[in-house]
């Protein structure tokens, strides 16, 4: 696989991160990964509780949204604006969810779209294996490090550096909190199966989210558009949509694709905390229609 060369930032914090994991084996960096999804054994011990299960359900979608919302449409493409407080506010919840900082997040995510679907992907199904794609390229070594070079727009901030560096700091007052609030089964049930569940549903959009589903765009890559992975992960699941015009704030372009990160966007936007919702023009939704192009193929065979 591609291995990323210029990865490091100037400042000595990254640099001391850079060392530690050069230092520190890979696959001890992947230890917490695979204890989580082992602790999930514990569920048969641990009695499940209404109040664990509200737990769940709310851990879950308030850190969907932060990296649908946050990590995805915010720090990745930019597609809203937002003050200095709540764009750490959102990288917080991100980073909750356990899947590293917003700046590496961003980076390589950017690097997706840049390659999406060719050799230089780094979450290719097509190019690698649907594991690859899933969870091997996390898992990796290829891609621990930030890609500053991708981000110099957000680089800038000094609390996201340190965020980025320290990525899995908000989980332990995280932890502490569901503890105190229903004991063990709010540990497990709460925190650990909804970390469990998040993880993978957002690593469907970039395994089984160019496999299955419909396209409506023709756009270089194998996109899709899919109506459950949409709704599992708040909107994301209209990838094709996505990859045709990255820089939307909402994936469902029309009002029957359910699109709930995007609604929530639209609420923080009437009290202020969020503005400049970037949507796509008419000319935009009209361009490279599949159905249209199909069209015109079958028109100019007929003649």
């Amino acid at each position: 696989m591609l291995r990323n060369e210029d990865s490091e930032f100037s400042s000595p914090p990254a640099s001391r991160t850079f060392w530690i994991r050069r230092l520190v084996p890979n696959w001890l960096l992947n230890i917490p990964f695979v204890i989580f999804h082992l602790l999930l054994l514990s569920l048969i011990w641990v009695q499940p509780t209404t109040t664990s299960l509200i737990i769940c359900f709310v851990l879950y979608v308030v850190r969907m949204f932060g990296i649908t919302a946050g990590y995805h449409r915010y720090f990745s493409h930019k597609a809203y604006k937002t003050s200095r407080v709540f764009q750490f506010v959102l990288a917080w919840i991100g980073a909750c969810s356990l899947q590293k900082g917003p700046l590496w997040w961003a980076s390589h995510h950017r690097d997706h779209h840049r390659h999406s679907d060719t050799q230089m992907d780094p979450h290719s199904p097509h190019t690698t294996s649907f594991w690859w794609s899933h969870v091997g390229w996390v898992l990796g070594e290829d891609f621990n490090d930030t890609t500053w070079r991708n981000i110099p727009d957000l680089k800038k901030y000094p609390e996201l550096r340190m965020l980025d560096r320290l990525h899995w700091l908000p989980v332990f007052p995280l932890v502490a909190a569901c503890y105190l609030i229903d004991g063990w089964a709010g540990v497990t049930w709460g925190f650990l199966l909804s970390t469990v569940i998040l993880y993978h549903c957002t690593f469907f959009i970039n395994s089984l989210n160019h496999l299955w589903g419909s396209r409506r765009f023709k756009t270089t890559d194998d996109s899709r558009n899919n109506f459950i992975l949409a709704i599992v992960t708040l909107g994301e699941g209209w990838h094709n949509n996505h990859h045709h015009y990255q820089g939307s704030a909402n994936q469902g372009f029309y009002w029957w694709e359910v699109d709930i990160s995007y609604s929530a966007l639209v609420v923080l936007s009437w009290f202020g905390i969020v503005w400049d919702l970037k949507r796509p023009k008419e000319k935009i939704l009209n361009r490279d229609r599949i159905d249209q192009l199909t069209q015109e193929a079958t028109s100019v065979a007929g003649r």
